[in-house]
């Protein structure tokens, strides 16, 4: 399979349009729609459903343009590592999960003392961050604890999060200091849909997930944790480090007790072959803690 025909699928997904997608790749809108066919043809599978005016993606088509994008940019990447001056370091680092203060002050650091140095962080559930951790697209994660220490070497970092409820500040619980496991007894909770996370709060409440009263879940906040709340669906059970700066004078957080604490940590694949960059980072960040 060849770079050139993903570059030219994912401009046809982007698109949504055949012509238009020949028109940014500067090439004839028949030469694309041939090429296309014959990437189909090369694979076995439909990748696009072509309407009159619009093309959209079947499932293989989906899957196609996220391995696409993973494999791109893997090249962009590694073509930056070799490309990379002897003198001064520089290249790009990767970094998936939530960019916690510890890793952006070593990010930081690190681009103080050599500009050329520059990052990319990723946004994903745990899922997708491992996914792409393991495809080498992304050089390090940031996850909670505990990590799989079997598959990847990691550095337990100085960001922990103490875990209690977002609520509304009208409710009664408000009223408490601390919230503890009788609280939860019928509060409408919104919870973290990871496992591990889940089997957390399982053990601290000593309940299952099913003894308790899940209004909802989320694989990862996009905007305003307290958007959940406001909205009258339930209470967020969720780590400090996951609220807004500042709460609306109608909401509060109130810790679980006994506490409930979460860690950070630095993850990478086994036996990864690290640049120079990402060596660098990982020096800095662990002189650091």
């Amino acid at each position: 399979m060849e770079i050139r025909l993903l570059r030219y699928f994912l401009a046809a997904a982007r698109e949504e349009n055949i012509t238009r997608a020949a028109e940014s790749l500067h090439i004839s809108q028949p030469s694309l729609s041939k090429q296309l066919m014959e990437l189909e043809d090369a694979l076995g599978t439909q990748l696009l459903i072509r309407g009159k005016r619009k093309v959209s993606l079947t499932e293989d088509g989906v899957l196609l343009r996220r391995r696409a994008e993973e494999i791109l940019s893997l090249l962009e990447k590694t073509e930056q590592e070799l490309g990379a001056g002897r003198t001064a370091l520089s290249g790009r680092i990767s970094v998936g999960g939530m960019p916690v203060r510890s890793v952006l002050q070593a990010a930081a650091a690190l681009r103080a003392e050599y500009a050329g140095v520059c990052f990319d962080f990723y946004s994903g559930d745990a899922v997708d961050v491992m996914e792409r951790l393991e495809h080498g697209s992304l050089d390090f994660a940031v996850l909670l604890e505990p990590v799989d220490a079997v598959k990847y070497e990691y550095l337990s970092l100085a960001d922990s999060a103490q875990w209690g409820l977002l609520l509304p500040a009208s409710c009664p619980l408000a009223d408490k200091s601390v919230i503890e496991r009788e609280d939860l007894r019928g509060a409408p909770l919104i919870v973290h849909r990871r496992a591990g996370l889940q089997r957390e709060i399982e053990r601290w409440a000593q309940r299952e997930m099913a003894q308790m009263n899940i209004a909802a879940t989320y694989n990862v906040f996009n905007g305003d944790s307290a958007a959940f709340v406001r909205s009258g669906l339930g209470y967020v059970l969720t780590g400090s480090d996951h609220l807004p700066e500042r709460l609306d004078d109608g909401l509060c957080f109130r810790p679980l007790y006994p506490p409930l604490e979460v860690r950070h940590a630095l993850v990478w694949r086994r036996y990864a072959v690290h640049s120079k960059a990402a060596e660098a980072f990982l020096k800095k960040l662990t002189s650091a803690l």
